[in-house]
């Protein structure tokens, strides 16, 4: 056998095992479908699921409407992030309240949206600047 020959089989092989590994791995773009269609499927056959790696940033969104947060207190986990979501007949704004949440400061909105990623545990007190009786709170676990 040729060297030439020898190469174009080692090629070969490694296509046919990288091509395997991808089958083998479920190479897919839609990788939390199958997650949870394996988490569910393991629930009802009464099999234990196990993890395979952290959550995915969760999105939570609170309406800003009819003069009030809603709603005003929401928990989530570090790493999530809340939006809040503007549709009032008047302007408002989310201005965090303390030391602990002096980054919680957005514009002044009439309609439209703002977010804010929490990465620290603790609770964050806001409110709206404009109409300071609206209040909310974000705990972070």
């Amino acid at each position: 056998m040729s060297i030439r020959r020898q190469s174009s089989s080692r090629a070969l092989i490694l296509v046919a095992v990288v091509a395997g590994a991808l089958v083998v791995g479920g190479c897919s773009s839609n990788s939390s479908d199958k997650a949870a269609a394996t988490t569910t499927a393991a629930a009802s056959s009464g099999a234990a699921a196990t993890s395979t790696g952290p959550a995915a940033p969760a999105a939570v969104t609170v309406e800003v409407k009819d003069m009030k947060f809603s709603p005003a207190d929401v928990t989530i986990k570090a790493g999530d992030t809340v939006t809040w979501k503007f549709d009032d007949r008047a302007p408002h704004a989310v201005q965090g309240i303390g030391d602990v949440a002096l980054g919680i400061n957005s514009p002044i909105i009439h309609k439209g949206e703002w977010s804010h990623t929490f990465t620290t545990a603790g609770t964050y007190r806001y409110l709206c600047p404009l109409h300071p009786d609206m209040k909310g709170s974000v705990t972070v676990q």
